[in-house]
């Protein structure tokens, strides 16, 4: 992804954080375009995908990837789910005859015209009518390269690698795990999702894992942390999507306010990722 050359402030990083909170924002419907499959559902298509060596990721029919911009390949085999449909049976019980009312001359109750009654049950059966996102084609993954900004530049700098996206759940936007990311080619905006996976892998929520649970931090402070340095991100380098950073801060804060101990390493992060990317400056020699 390229910007525009123009020379721009820098902003503030404290008012940035305090807009943040205050200002309203934008919460994304990324976060809920696709189905949350059953548990059952997620390990079937993992085996369907293991056996037929498809690379496991998010699924979707056939036109909910079109509607996303995805089609599935020429060829492609829809992987099987279990799912429930809702069928009708119909009873033939007679009702018994109340007290005191006696049945017509045709035996039928006085109760009602006709003595079937339609009934819903919900019955599970299994069909192939979805793909995962390997069995499709479309937009890829596009590196964020902007004049004072190399996506290249700083993962080479923070040594962290970027890895496919492989995540069940397409609602997922990226993910980050030691120092490896991933961000879903399908992401609304992939270098706010690049930068708030940076984030998680450059403040340490992803060693957490190592350490004691009183060490932990609360996934909702992790998630406001990393998405408070990719809005600083990207308000530095004038890129869009501000606003719904916002709305995932605010969603995660719920009413709460940032403690200063995290605002430190927001700033730390952010000032860490954008030096990592900018260009090298080598001075120019004496003449």
């Amino acid at each position: 992804m390229r910007a525009g050359n123009a020379k721009r402030a820098a902003p503030d990083w404290a008012q940035v954080i305090v807009d943040a909170v205050k200002t309203p924002g934008i919460l994304s419907s990324a976060y809920s375009r696709f189905w949350n499959y059953s548990v059952g559902n997620q390990l079937l298509a993992i085996f369907e995908c293991m056996s037929r060596g498809l690379q496991p990721g998010p699924i979707h029919t056939f036109n909910g990837w079109l509607e996303l911009g995805r089609h599935v390949k020429k060829g492609e085999r829809a992987i099987t789910l279990c799912m429930p449909v809702l069928v009708k049976k119909k009873s033939t019980e007679k009702p018994a005859t109340p007290a005191g009312h006696a049945a017509n001359v045709s035996g039928r109750q006085d109760a009602g015209p006709d003595d079937t009654e339609a009934e819903q049950r919900t019955v599970f059966v299994y069909k192939a009518r979805w793909f995962v996102l390997s069995q499709t084609e479309g937009k890829d993954y596009v590196a964020t390269e902007v004049p004072e900004w190399s996506e290249s530049r700083t993962l080479e700098g923070l040594k962290i690698q970027r890895i496919d996206f492989i995540h069940p759940n397409g609602n997922c936007q990226g993910f980050a795990q030691i120092r490896q990311v991933a961000v879903s080619p399908i992401a609304v905006f992939p270098h706010k999702t690049l930068f708030h996976e940076l984030a998680h892998v450059v403040i340490g929520h992803t060693m957490e894992g190592v350490l004691d649970d009183h060490d932990l931090t609360p996934r909702s402070l992790r998630e406001v942390e990393a998405e408070c340095v990719a809005l600083i991100c990207c308000e530095s380098l004038g890129l869009p999507g501000a606003a719904e950073s916002r709305g995932y801060i605010q969603h995660w804060l719920s009413g709460q306010t940032i403690p200063d101990r995290s605002a430190q390493k927001i700033f730390k992060a952010a000032d860490a990722i954008l030096k990592a990317g900018r260009p090298v400056v080598h001075p120019t020699p004496d003449t």
